[in-house]
C-alpha cells in the first residue's frame, strides 16, 4: 500500500546523507579561508617588524694607510636607492637605512688608485655590517709611447756613426754602410765625408808612404831627391783628393747616387763575391734603387784625366788616363772583396768591433 502522506504535507525534508555531506563541505571551506589568511597576516607582521641596517667601513691602501676623500657609492637593484658619500680624513664611511633582504654592492674610487667593488650583500633586519677588506691598490700606470720615425734624425745618427768607423780603431773606413737600409746621404754629408777622408791623418801618412814607393820606382818621372819626392807626394795627394771629391761627393750629389759600399755580410759565398766585384759598376741611388755606378767610374776617369795637368810630359796621354782608370777600378774591386770578407770583422763602430 502506497504512502502519500509526505506529498500531502507540502514539505521536502533532507535526508541524513545529504546533510552530512553539506556539513563536511562547509567545514572544509572555512578551514581553507583560515589557512590562507594566517600566512598573509604573518608576513605582513614580519615585514612591519623589519628594521633597517647599517653599513660602515674604512678605506685603506696596500700600506694600510687610510685613504681620505675616496668616493664610496652604494648601489641596489632599485636604481632609486643609489647613494654616494666621501670618506673622512681617517678613511671612514657609513650608510644608514639599509633595507633588509635587498642585494647591495659598494664601489670605491679614488685618485691614483684602482677601483674596488664589494661582492653582493644582503642584510638581515637591523644588521650592522662592517666592511673590513676595503683595500685600494695603486692604479697601474699606462704609458703610451708614440714612436715617430724621422728619416732626418735617423740619417744624422747614422752619419755620426759612419764617421767613427775605423779598422782596428785606426784606419778610416768611412765609406762602408753596414746597414742595408741605411738612409741616403745628403749632398752636404757626401762632401763632409769626402773632406774628412782627404784630411785624415792616416790618409796623409798613407800618401807619404805611396809617394816613397813611387820614389823608389821612379814613377812618375819627377826625378830623384827631395824635390822629386815632394812632387810625387803632391801628385799622389792630388790623385787621391780629386778621386775622392769627384767620385765621392761631386758626381754622387749631381747624379743622386750613394758613394758607399753596402756590406752584404749574409748569403752564399758566391753571392757575396758577386756583390763585391760588381760594386764599382753598380751603385745604390738615393731613391734606394740599384743603378750603374756612374759616380765611381766617372770619378776614376776624371781623376786620371786631371793627372795630365801635373804629371811629367813623359807620363801624360791616353795611356796614363786609361792606365790609371784601370788601376783605380781594380783597386776598388779588391777593396770591396776585402770589405766583404775581412775588413768588416775588424772595423770599430762607435767604439765597438763588428
Amino acid at each position: 500500500m502506497l504512502d502519500f502522506s509526505r506529498a500531502r504535507s507540502g514539505s521536502h525534508p533532507v535526508s541524513r546523507p545529504r546533510l552530512t555531506a553539506f556539513l563536511y563541505f562547509g567545514a572544509a571551506a572555512v578551514a581553507a579561508v583560515l589557512t590562507l589568511s594566517f600566512p598573509a597576516s604573518g608576513q605582513t607582521a614580519q615585514k612591519a617588524d623589519a628594521k633597517p641596517g647599517k653599513i660602515i667601513g674604512t678605506v685603506i691602501d696596500v700600506n694600510r694607510d687610510t685613504v681620505p676623500g675616496a668616493t664610496v657609492v652604494l648601489n641596489a637593484p632599485d636604481e632609486k636607492d643609489h647613494r654616494t658619500v666621501v670618506t673622512t680624513e681617517n678613511g671612514y664611511f657609513e650608510f644608514h637605512d639599509i633595507q633588509p633582504g635587498v642585494a647591495y654592492t659598494v664601489r670605491v674610487t679614488a685618485k691614483d688608485f684602482a677601483d674596488w667593488t664589494s661582492p653582493s650583500m644582503v642584510l638581515e633586519s637591523a644588521q650592522f655590517k662592517i666592511l673590513s677588506d676595503v683595500q685600494l691598490r695603486i692604479r697601474p700606470e699606462q704609458t703610451n709611447v708614440q714612436v715617430t720615425y724621422d728619416p732626418a734624425v735617423v740619417a744624422t745618427q747614422e752619419f755620426k756613426q759612419q764617421e767613427t768607423q775605423r779598422v782596428f780603431g785606426v784606419l778610416p773606413n768611412f765609406y762602408v754602410a753596414y746597414d742595408e737600409n741605411a738612409q741616403p746621404l745628403t749632398a752636404k754629408r757626401k762632401f763632409l765625408l769626402a773632406l774628412k777622408v782627404s784630411v785624415d791623418p792616416v790618409t796623409i801618412v798613407g800618401t807619404a808612404f805611396v809617394a816613397g814607393a813611387k820614389q823608389a820606382s821612379n814613377s812618375p818621372h819627377f826625378g830623384p831627391g827631395a824635390v822629386g819626392y815632394g812632387e810625387r807626394f803632391g801628385a799622389v795627394a792630388a790623385d787621391g783628393v780629386s778621386d775622392i771629391m769627384i767620385g765621392g761627393a761631386i758626381l754622387p750629389s749631381l747624379l743622386h747616387q750613394d758613394p758607399r759600399y753596402f756590406y752584404q755580410g749574409t748569403g752564399t759565398t758566391s753571392s757575396r763575391i758577386r756583390h763585391a766585384i760588381f760594386s764599382p759598376f753598380v751603385a745604390r741611388g738615393d731613391n734606394g734603387n740599384w743603378q750603374p755606378n756612374y759616380s765611381s767610374l766617372g770619378g776614376d776617369l776624371a781623376s786620371s784625366g786631371l793627372a795630365n795637368l801635373y804629371y811629367p810630359k813623359s807620363n801624360r796621354g791616353a795611356k796614363l788616363v786609361f792606365g790609371n782608370f784601370g788601376i783605380g777600378t781594380a783597386e776598388r774591386v779588391g777593396a770591396s772583396l776585402a770589405q766583404e770578407f775581412l775588413i768588416g770583422r775588424f772595423t770599430r763602430r762607435g767604439g765597438k768591433m763588428e
